[in-house]
């Protein structure tokens, strides 16, 4: 699992570090019963601080899709690739929103507005450049 942190992008590192597993856990990348790496060797790995790491997961925990196993580390739940792609679908979503509301702040009326997405959305599953 090949994670990276940002940490000028705004986001807070730990959330970051959510996100990424989230995303990681709902692409498959990181499946059920999998081991993650200790707190420790992630923060290594990150150059980040333990307790940031730890933070992370125990949000993870909370949200049951990582589960503290006694002695051996900590694991994916089973059902959280259900709740990452909920997760991510929610914040597409509200990613989306975000945009179109600014579009239309921005002067944008619906029509072009809609070119725009079609044009967008059209390139990005051909594998294109991004739309001008």
């Amino acid at each position: 699992m090949q994670l990276s942190i940002e940490p000028n992008n705004g986001i807070p590192i730990y959330e970051q570090l959510v996100r990424q597993v989230k995303y990681a856990v709902a692409e498959g990348i990181l499946v059920p019963g999998q081991l993650i790496p200790s707190v420790r060797d992630m923060a290594r790995q990150l150059a980040v601080n333990p307790n940031t790491v730890q933070r992370a997961y125990l949000q993870l925990q909370n949200e049951d899709i990582l589960q503290s196993l006694r002695s051996r580390g900590v694991a994916v739940c089973e059902g959280a690739k259900k709740i990452c792609v909920a997760d991510r679908h929610q914040l597409v979503s509200e990613r989306l929103a975000s945009v179109v509301d600014e579009a239309i702040r921005s002067g944008l009326d619906e029509e072009r507005l809609r070119a725009m997405f079609e044009k967008s959305l059209k390139s990005s599953l051909r594998g294109g450049d991004k739309p001008s």
